[in-house]
């Protein structure tokens, strides 16, 4: 789809009545996808724990050599109310500002979550303005397999002491 001299607002107008998420009729906006008459029970809670992460560089793709953007693969090993693997991929830039950088990341995540099994993909935003981060850790919509479909949540990670940890904010449905 090509979209031409629309605005922000056109361009998420677009997005939206391509995801089924505007009723052409009325207008209205659906914020639940179909089938949202039926109310499923959810459960939300607080997983966390530690991991082990290596990053390994990569040859450059379709950017420079000489460019500040880098390439990695991910292999993380998780502990705790999430017991797994993980691996993806990384796109990270780095600045000439000490301390300002940027990385964008894709992760598929093999494992248990508080006693359920499946596979779910993890998607990050990370941003570092003169040593202030900001990072967005999100499970992609609709990613989940296993006993972990319909997985919706949001990871933080913290680093202290060389050592990674995670708190993970879940949804799930109730299991029957």
């Amino acid at each position: 789809m090509i979209i031409r001299g629309c605005g922000a607002t056109g361009v998420l107008a677009t997005i939206w009545l391509s995801l089924g998420m505007v009723d052409l009729a009325s207008g209205q906006t659906r914020l639940a996808g179909p089938g949202s008459d039926h109310k499923e029970a959810v459960v939300t809670t607080h997983a966390r724990g530690a991991f082990e992460v290596k990053l390994t560089p990569q040859p450059p793709g379709v950017e420079a050599e000489d460019s500040m953007v880098s390439r990695l693969m991910i292999d993380k090993r998780f502990h705790g109310d999430l017991e797994g693997t993980s691996r993806g991929q990384m796109l990270a830039a780095t600045t000439g500002e000490q301390g300002s950088a940027g990385y964008v990341a894709i992760e598929l995540v093999r494992g248990t979550l508080e006693g359920r099994t499946g596979t779910f993909m993890l998607q990050h935003s990370g941003t570092m303005a003169r040593g202030a981060p900001h990072l967005s850790v999100s499970v992609i919509p609709d990613s989940g397999t296993g006993e972990l479909v319909g997985l919706t949540g949001q990871m933080s990670i913290t680093i202290a002491d060389g050592k990674h940890s995670y708190e993970f904010e879940y949804t799930l449905p109730a299991t029957h």
